[in-house]
């Protein structure tokens, strides 16, 4: 069908990790490398730049209060390629909790959190192919009730030549359905002077399975001057097609600009032009070495396009590669 907005498990695995993919809107697909590539592509985690790894830690906040913490630690393992792993946390706040009864609250609070581990491979399978995989493990938990699942990445990159053409192709989040469950769907019921406990049953719900295709180009011009052009095709299980567009400058790979936007082109009701939330993403970076190390710090913003929410999308990246 030509509109497939719908539910959808573990919406959490949709939200962007990282300042520097996100200031590019998810179009570096073909061009992302090092431990940023975990969660765009990871076939690119195996072009570590680093001599032997790299740690990165990630926080923004979202909507609503709604923040997220990463981190993220990847290194070289001899000709064997390149093994990572992350956490990420997304916390929501106290919440009242409410009942039929009390629809204004009880005066207790709740604290979901959303929780998504990962381990990672990446390998150059020559100079020119990578590849790399992703295994995701899901929990959620809500009050007393929870969610748990499973899913993989798969990823691959090519390097065309010394022309600086790249292609990357990536298929994202396949894995099993999710269903919430707990005590806190329990019911109680008196019928003819008996009472019993029955539990309400959820529907399951399918992950947000994404296939990506992307094309970068890359040039340097002024000596130090670099530019790279990058955009990727998204079709998803869960919503409009998605064409994104990126552009990043660099001078001497030590000061990073960039920005991004990305076209929905079913989104055309005239009642209905803007379905998505977010609108065009800017960032930058700087990354300098010092001693043995190397150290970078990058921010992305993006816009966002319904007034109503009194808060910025903003991401704040530290990595350091040794």
């Amino acid at each position: 069908p030509k509109k497939k907005f719908g539910t959808l498990a573990a919406p959490e695995l949709l939200i962007p990790i990282g300042s520097s993919g996100t200031s590019l809107g998810g179009s570096n697909l073909a061009t992302v490398s090092g431990i940023d590539a975990m969660y765009w592509n990871p076939a690119g985690l195996s072009q570590l730049s680093s001599k032997s790894g790299e740690v990165m830690f990630s926080s923004m906040n979202y909507l609503a209060d709604i923040n997220m913490n990463y981190f993220a630690g990847a290194v070289k393992v001899g000709g064997l390629g390149t093994v990572g792993g992350s956490i990420r946390a997304m916390t929501f706040g106290d919440e009242p909790v409410t009942t039929e009864y009390a629809p204004e609250g009880t005066g207790a609070t709740f604290s979901p959190t959303y929780i998504v581990g990962t381990l990672s491979f990446a390998r150059a399978m020559t100079d020119k192919i990578h590849f790399g995989t992703t295994l995701k493990l899901i929990s959620e938990q809500i009050a007393e009730v929870s969610a748990s699942g499973f899913a993989f990445d798969f990823g691959l990159q090519y390097v065309a030549g010394v022309s600086g053409l790249r292609f990357g192709i990536a298929l994202k989040n396949l894995g099993s359905s999710m269903k919430f469950n707990g005590p806190g769907l329990d019911r109680t019921f008196t019928e003819n002077g008996l009472t019993t406990v029955r539990r309400v049953t959820l529907q399951e719900a399918d992950l947000p399975t994404n296939l990506e295709i992307g094309l970068g180009y890359s040039t340097t011009f002024s000596k130090n001057n670099n530019l790279v052009l990058s955009t990727t095709f998204q079709n998803s299980s869960f919503s409009s097609d998605e064409y994104k567009f990126g552009l990043e400058y660099n001078y001497n790979q030590m000061v990073f600009l960039r920005g991004a936007f990305t076209v929905y082109p079913d989104n055309t009701d005239i009642d209905d032009t803007n379905k998505n939330l977010f609108g065009p993403a800017f960032g930058a970076g700087l990354k300098y070495p010092f001693g043995s190390l190397t150290l970078g710090f990058d921010y992305a913003y993006r816009v966002i396009n319904e007034s109503g929410f009194n808060s910025t999308n903003q991401y704040f990246t530290l990595n350091v590669g040794f």
